[in-house]
């Protein structure tokens, strides 16, 4: 296994060059730099060529919902004169049921522009959902590799869930254990079968999302005649965020707060065999948010296109009692029935709103669809029956991530937590030395540059955090 294991990893750059056509040395530059907007251009795809591709599989263009009963209990609990509207762009309409199709959409009319016969995702399920419901629209076949189980063969409710879809849209689902073995047999798949890299963190998969961006600015200036004043996005991998801020940026909305929101999972690594099923949020929790936020560089590509920090305007964590609490908000105030990763937004949206001026917008960047795995009931059974964790009422402050979960008594104790962003960005700084194996001192002005731009700073900030 191990032989393996070092014979597919030696091949990585090799083997990806071949799965996705594109060569990321021709991007990189001296020092710890590279051409990001140069790797995007690669694309070759406006805006608008984007929008009609996905087009051609019936992505895009979902509603934007305005959610004014969970206003006005936003409002009831805001001082003067607050309490911002709250409106929500439902994702769930796309064909698989999450914003992931747009992402799969240009991964897929990539591969069969190309002539692939099929193509390849790791994910836990709802992009594998996409990449699988894309492919049969192109005539590619798709296999999705999904880390599932921990070593005691026991899958969580809300992946199995999403293996299920997978499935039903025809993909082979090859399921492993938690580790490093995902990333290993994904390189293996991909050489064995010379199919196309459906990765989450190519160019194509973040330029599909800029068209969600796009369409939240046109649709606020339609509905409310002003841009959204905040918009709030679950944040894992940075993917989501990255491709919905650089549409709202082509759209013109220069002032629109873009703000990151994650599960607060403290203490429990996301590749740790014993914490793996002891979370009950598979994605848009810290464990993703925060690794992926200081180190992009950390994936299945040789460069990240998406990058959090580049457009992170504020950072928000909120607890899984929380989002669960909000979730059945939205479905029985609202009517609606969506999915726990983009409630994650929404619970930090309803938090955020009563800080906000009652004639402001804040936007809820996406929903998902929900399924039996999926559910509050499925999730909170699964973690008091199997794994003891303790379910109660009471205060959310009051959580420990893997040994209970705590649902808040009333909406007042719904309450978003900010992340110091310059601790992130301090993270970063280190990771990008200890990557790049050198020291502060040897950085260059243009190194420097580089970082600023990555962590949304100036280069002032950057030698202030560096102690340069």
């Amino acid at each position: 296994m191990n032989s393996v294991f070092d014979s597919v990893a030696e091949r990585k750059n090799e083997i990806l060059k071949k799965a996705l056509g594109i060569d990321y040395s021709e991007f990189e530059l001296p020092g710890v730099a590279f051409d990001y907007e140069g790797m995007m251009g690669k694309i070759g795809y406006t805006l608008n060529e984007i929008r009609s591709i996905q087009a051609e599989t019936n992505i895009g263009n979902t509603p934007m919902l305005e959610l004014r009963n969970l206003t006005a209990a936003a409002r009831a609990l805001a001082g003067p004169g607050k309490g911002a509207r709250i409106f929500v762009k439902d994702e769930a309409t796309n064909p698989s049921g999450s914003f992931k199709a747009r992402r799969a959409a240009m991964s897929c009319h990539y591969a069969q522009q190309r002539g692939y016969a099929g193509v390849i995702a790791a994910s836990s399920g709802n992009y594998g959902a996409a990449v699988a419901s894309q492919a049969n629209m192109r005539n590619l076949k798709a296999i999705i590799v999904q880390e599932l189980f921990d070593s005691h063969h026991v899958g969580q409710p809300e992946i199995l869930e999403k293996g299920r879809i997978c499935e039903a849209f025809g993909a082979e689902v090859v399921q492993l254990t938690v580790g490093p073995e995902l990333f290993i047999e994904f390189l293996r798949l991909l050489d064995e079968t010379s199919y196309c890299s459906a990765s989450l963190y190519s160019p194509f998969a973040i330029a599909g999302i800029e068209t969600l961006g796009y369409e939240i600015a046109d649709q606020v200036r339609s509905m409310c005649n002003r841009d959204p004043d905040a918009v709030v996005i679950t944040n894992a991998g940075g993917g989501n965020l990255t491709g919905t801020a650089r549409g709202l940026e082509k759209a013109g909305c220069t002032n629109t707060k873009v703000i990151a929101a994650s599960v607060d999972i403290t203490g429990l690594h996301m590749a740790s065999d014993k914490a793996f099923n002891r979370k009950s949020f598979t994605t848009g929790h810290t464990g993703f948010g925060m690794p992926f936020s200081t180190w992009p560089d950390r994936t299945d590509v040789p460069r990240n296109a998406a990058r959090s920090l580049r457009y992170t305007d504020r950072y928000v964590t909120v607890t899984q009692g929380e989002v669960f609490y909000m979730t059945e908000a939205l479905a029985q105030i609202e009517g609606l029935e969506r999915g726990p990763a983009g409630n994650t937004s929404l619970t930090a949206a309803f938090s955020l709103a009563q800080e906000m001026d009652r004639d402001q917008v804040i936007v809820v960047q996406e929903t998902e669809y929900t399924g039996a795995g999926k559910h509050v009931t499925a999730q909170l059974s699964f973690a008091r029956e199997k794994l003891g964790i303790n379910v109660r009422r009471g205060n959310p402050k009051e959580q420990i991530p893997g040994e209970n979960i705590i649902i808040p008594e009333g909406p007042e104790l719904v309450k978003a937590q900010n992340v110091d962003l310059d601790d992130l960005k301090r993270s970063y700084c280190k990771n990008i030395l200890k990557m790049n194996n050198m020291s502060k001192e040897q950085l260059t002005e243009a190194d420097i540059q580089f970082i600023a731009e990555d962590t949304k700073s100036t280069k002032e900030h950057i030698k202030k955090l560096f102690v340069l």
